[in-house]
């Protein structure tokens, strides 16, 4: 049987060439093949964003419902408290510190300097992809630009959505104003609302991938609730900012953000529907989760802190996985995880083997996940340059750096971050921030040309209270 390609990926032309008793017979033959995987990526939204966390005002039956059908990952960071740079830990598996398209936002040189995902870096779907799987990205990319930097340099076999960090819900137009939506790499033109487009292209992704032999890695990452702040019926507020500011500092409202994550929780359950619809439920690995924590209008509760932060608020994201053929239905995971651990559980998962090239930093929690292994105390480091920014979580104790001020929290016990404990165990203190020092010697160097500190520093310090970034070299801080 041959590979489906883009055009009948994307026209669900597949089945038109299959009669559905043949569709029947290969998903039969193909019962205990590799399992199929969807990762479902939201943008910028915080913990508690889901009702199955606490969002008290709505409900997101639909996200909710794969919490219910697998398992709620109750202590999971992001790599990064911004976009781009957690994106690069999900696709290589690796700290983002380790590629200059990772050191932070945006994905942009100094004096025209192009910068992007190298192609020749191994990533998940290229992993996934040597392992046998079928693998396609739909939504947002945000790690580099045609002609050097893609998702189809990058392992995806096929691509619709957009390559710069934020679209405009209706206009599709990018922070420049500049049309980026795409197909593969040919610019396209379509209308309507672009959460309610990433499902349908998903939904018809999988109905194109269920009538054929090999397993599939569908990538489907919502650019909902990032900004603009524009609901399903605000094409007016589209137009409005097409001539203003897409970054829309003076808009949105709860209510705005309300529409947007309910739209995006329908289409999650429209792709959850199609799998099932396909018989494919079992034996499809289904993962949602966020990208950072939260922005303007999210809600980040137990926590404090938001995007741009290293506070728990802009690095714990929800995180839900279901596999009902392997996971154990409606329960809860205590254990700390980050995104770069899902590129070696989705490789374990697949029986892919990761690239001896690039050492995986991330670690395969399936064992956890599936009980056979207890739950495992965890180093995790982050770095954010606004602010001087420097965190380090070990087993329930966190060293935060924001500035010249320093900390030592419990974020188990204190999950607000409120009481400082670095004067009660001082010899902690120093290891924790010895240890950070020392994992950073193995990290590229910091940048001073960065978008969030130019443009985002000051709004951060205000919201903080930090002083002012402290320029002390990180080996004498």
């Amino acid at each position: 049987m041959r590979d489906i390609d883009r055009r009948q990926v994307m026209a669900g032309g597949v089945s038109l060439a299959l009669a559905p008793s043949l569709g029947a017979a290969v998903r039969a033959k193909n019962a205990n093949r590799r399992p199929n995987i969807v990762f479902l990526m939201a943008d910028d939204m915080g913990y508690a964003d889901i009702s199955c966390n606490g969002r008290p005002d709505f409900a997101t039956p639909n996200i909710d419902g794969i919490a219910r059908a697998g398992i709620n990952l109750r202590q999971a960071y992001a790599n990064s408290a911004v976009c781009s740079a957690s994106r690069c830990a999900l696709m290589t598996g690796r700290y983002q510190y380790r590629y200059r398209a990772g050191l932070e936002e945006p994905i942009a040189g100094k004096d025209g300097e192009v910068i992007g995902l190298p192609p020749n870096v191994p990533t998940l779907p290229s992993m996934l992809r040597k392992a046998g799987y079928q693998t396609m990205l739909i939504g947002k990319w945000h790690l580099g630009e045609l002609p050097r930097f893609g998702p189809l340099q990058s392992g995806y076999d096929h691509f619709f959505g957009f390559r710069g960090g934020a679209l405009d819900y209706f206009t599709h137009a990018g922070v420049g104003g500049k049309a980026d939506l795409w197909d593969d790499d040919v610019p396209v033109e379509r209308n309507g609302y672009l959460t309610q487009m990433i499902g349908a292209q998903a939904v018809k992704a999988i109905d194109a991938y269920s009538k054929t032999s090999r397993p599939f890695f569908l990538s489907v990452h919502f650019n909902a609730p990032h900004w603009p702040w524009e609901g399903p019926h605000d094409e007016a507020e589209a137009q409005r900012l097409s001539k203003a500011n897409l970054r829309d500092f003076d808009g949105g409202s709860q209510a705005t953000y309300r529409a947007m994550v309910q739209t995006m929780d329908e289409q999650i359950g429209l792709i959850v529907a199609e799998l099932e619809k396909q018989e494919l439920k079992d034996d499809t690995i289904v993962i949602f989760t966020s990208d950072n924590g939260g922005e303007r209008f999210a809600d980040t509760w137990p926590f404090s802190g938001q995007k741009t932060e290293l506070l728990e608020g802009g690095l714990r994201v929800p995180a839900l996985v279901k596999w009902p053929k392997v996971l154990p239905a409606g329960s809860v995971n205590e254990q700390v995880m980050i995104t770069m651990d899902w590129v070696a559980t989705l490789l374990a998962a697949a029986k892919g083997q990761s690239d001896g090239t690039s050492p995986l930093d991330g670690v395969d929690i399936l064992p956890i996940l599936t009980g056979k292994a207890p739950l495992q105390s965890r180093e995790l480091f982050w770095r954010y340059k606004a602010n001087h920014q420097r965190a380090l979580r070990d087993g329930d104790m966190k060293y935060l750096k924001i500035g010249s001020h320093e900390y030592l929290f419990n974020v188990v016990a204190d999950p607000l971050e409120r009481a400082n404990l670095k004067d009660r165990q001082p010899a902690l203190f120093a290891e924790l921030k010895a240890k950070w020092r020392a994992w950073n010697k193995d990290m590229l160097p910091e940048l001073d040309e960065t978008f969030t500190e130019g443009v985002l520093a000051k709004d951060q310090a205000d919201h903080i209270g930090a002083e002012k970034t402290d320029k002390t070299a990180d080996g004498e801080d």
